[in-house]
């Protein structure tokens, strides 16, 4: 699967995803870096195909409103890195099976929510 993982998430989170036979890269990758704005983020998954890994409401409004982007909303309050690279790293095969059934899931620290 393709990802873009958003601003607010470690840089790290793509290593994990690319361990993972992924191919993923984060907002500091692209030319605007962090300054990318969520429609931008949109365009760039739409066009390439990827899932947006974000923390941020504002993708889920988007979602909600216009079916865009394919959203990994990461709900998990604030947890340390370890605690969230544990956490993907367990369940990313579960997620990457969601993905099957729908445009957006949910990750919260004791669930995966597959989204209508």
């Amino acid at each position: 699967m393709k990802f873009i993982v958003d601003a607010q998430l470690p840089r790290k989170f793509v290593t994990w995803l690319n361990e993972a036979g992924h191919d993923g890269f984060h907002t500091l990758d692209l030319p605007k870096k962090n300054l990318t704005s969520d429609m931008e983020l949109t365009e760039v998954a739409v066009s390439q195909g990827r899932i947006v890994i974000s923390k941020d409401d504002d993708f889920v409004q988007a979602y909600l409103i216009n079916g865009e982007p394919p959203l990994l909303l990461i709900s998990t309050g604030n947890i340390s890195n370890l605690a969230l690279e544990v956490l993907i790293k367990t369940n990313l095969q579960l997620i990457s099976d969601a993905f099957l059934q729908s445009r957006f899931v949910e990750l919260t620290v004791d669930s995966i929510v597959i989204h209508e």
